[in-house]
């Protein structure tokens, strides 16, 4: 075990924990995050998705010593009930949630690439969260979301 200090969500937090413990447990398990989600372990459905230095990353398969003095951005280090970020409002507003479950990975990774390239196309768009699993099937109204926060950026 060892200390490890983390930048999450604009905050320092300072862990006991393994360096090679995957950082989503320490997100969830000790800092009791919710966003981020185990789904599969193996970094390939995305609901485990955060935000390392801007670029979506996958924190089922990252150690936790791989990201320290790192900022970490999570679902909830984007805004909050109260006030939300306009990406998830948008969400809200398209009613794109169904369970939730891999929303951590489809906001975060749109957030990315609308950040790096504002006047993304469609398929662009499309690309950048198809491997991102739901199972809910509500792509369309989470591509509709997306199109919403997008047009306010212009």
């Amino acid at each position: 075990m060892a200390a490890i200090s983390l930048k999450i969500n604009g905050r320092v937090h300072t862990v006991e924990a393994d360096p090679q413990t995957p950082l989503l447990y320490v997100l969830s398990d000790e800092l009791r995050l919710r966003g981020p989600k185990f789904g599969c372990g193996l970094a390939q459905c995305g609901a485990c998705g955060i935000l390392l230095q801007g670029k979506v990353t996958r924190s089922c398969v990252t150690p936790v010593s791989a990201v320290k003095d790192q900022e970490i951005i999570t679902l909830e280090g984007l805004g909050t009930p109260e006030q939300p970020h306009a990406l998830q409002q948008a969400f809200i507003d398209e009613g794109a949630a169904q369970c939730g479950f891999c929303l951590s990975g489809v906001i975060l990774t749109a957030k990315a690439l609308l950040d790096e390239a504002p006047k993304a196309s469609d398929e662009q768009i499309r690309d950048s969260f198809s491997n991102v699993l739901c199972r809910c099937f509500a792509h369309t109204r989470m591509m509709r979301a997306i199109k919403r926060y997008q047009a306010g950026l212009q």
